[in-house]
């Protein structure tokens, strides 16, 4: 299950995770968990995340919507799976947000500039507003050096993940033993 943002105004810091090319392999608009393939250490790097008392959010850009080649609820069905996903070993994503938006979009509902799409900040400024998060402690790992200029724009870290196991990445990261 999606969880809800927490009433106390105690902050906690936040792991934003890029999905495609970070929580699992980059297949190209990828929107069916048939063909979903996690990276190596994955979802124990989530699970590092939540043991550690951080928030564990996904933000993903996601114009294979408005090109066509899926629907959002697609994009819902899979985030469900991969909650289920980890689930099973005990982990958690606390929030997914994605954006559809493309500038050369070919369904015109989609067909604009968006702050929430990466290299923009807008869906990591609005996960802070929904979440008490403390932004000055908080990192986004990506693959893509939008994401990186995401992560600047938003007052936070981002380390650039290419390769490798991603508990090993996220345990250095955040300087667990």
């Amino acid at each position: 299950m999606l969880r809800r943002p927490m009433t106390t105004t105690t902050t906690r810091p936040a792991v934003f995770f890029d999905r495609d090319g970070v929580l699992n392999h980059d297949a190209g608009y990828l929107f069916e968990a048939s063909k979903f393939k996690w990276m190596d250490g994955a979802r124990e790097a989530v699970r590092l995340v939540n043991e550690a008392g951080y928030f564990a959010f996904v933000v993903t850009n996601q114009s294979g919507v408005a090109r066509g080649f899926y629907e959002e609820s697609d994009v819902h069905i899979l985030h469900c799976w991969m909650a289920d996903e980890l689930a099973a070993i005990g982990a958690h994503i606390d929030a997914f947000e994605y954006c559809p938006d493309h500038p050369e979009a070919v369904i015109e509902r989609y067909r604009r500039d968006s702050d929430r799409r990466k290299p923009g900040p807008g869906m990591i400024l609005d996960l802070m507003k929904r979440f008490p998060v403390a932004a000055e402690r908080s990192i986004l790992i990506g693959d893509q050096p939008r994401d990186l200029e995401a992560a600047h724009a938003a007052g936070i870290r981002g380390l650039l993940f290419r390769e490798g196991n991603l508990a090993t990445f996220v345990r250095e990261a955040l300087k667990l033993g």
